[in-house]
């Protein structure tokens, strides 16, 4: 895995190499290589082992996301900031399955550095307040629930949250 800082150094790299071959009139090739530009530079911001990930995810092999999260060795300097919040995410919801109290610091710390979606924020949020009901946490559980309706614009977790509602009134 590329740093992030050397995913662009080969994309300036590659900018001057473009800018060579128009000075040369070799302009077929000095476009080839702007539009090869875009691959370091899309990686830069969605590291390729995060969206592997994503993609194992969708199919349920918990155990090939995790080994495609475990080739990022130290995120802090692999990843961008919301990079970090989708790699903490990404474990926060691996994690849910087995360990809560594991799953709740990951979840806290993306939560903490951000996530770029609406929905991803909501399901974070949402897997607190689960974790908080488990506590038998019910303020704080209710004031998550209440900002996971917020973040639902598309009604898409309505479900999840009326079963939360309804542990909330046994406890």
């Amino acid at each position: 895995m590329l740093n992030k800082n050397i995913k662009l150094i080969i994309a300036g790299l590659i900018v001057i190499t473009s800018i060579w071959q128009f000075t040369e009139n070799n302009i077929g090739n000095g476009i080839f290589l702007l539009l090869l530009t875009i691959i370091p530079v899309f990686l830069y911001y969605r590291n390729e082992f995060i969206l592997l990930a994503f993609l194992k995810l969708r199919k349920q092999d918990f155990e090939g996301a995790q080994k495609w999260l475990s080739y990022i060795k130290n995120p802090e300097s692999a990843l961008i900031k919301k990079q970090q919040g989708y790699f903490n995410y990404l474990h926060g919801i691996m994690l849910s399955q087995t360990n809560i109290n594991q799953s709740e610091k990951y979840f806290k710390k993306a939560i903490e550095l951000g996530l770029s979606m609406d929905m991803d924020l909501a399901v974070a949020k949402l897997n607190l307040a689960g974790i908080a009901l488990s506590r038998r946490r019910k303020l704080e559980a209710t004031n998550l629930i209440s900002e996971v309706k917020k973040l639902d614009k598309q009604n898409m977790l309505k479900e999840q949250i009326a079963m939360m509602k309804e542990q909330m009134k046994r406890i």
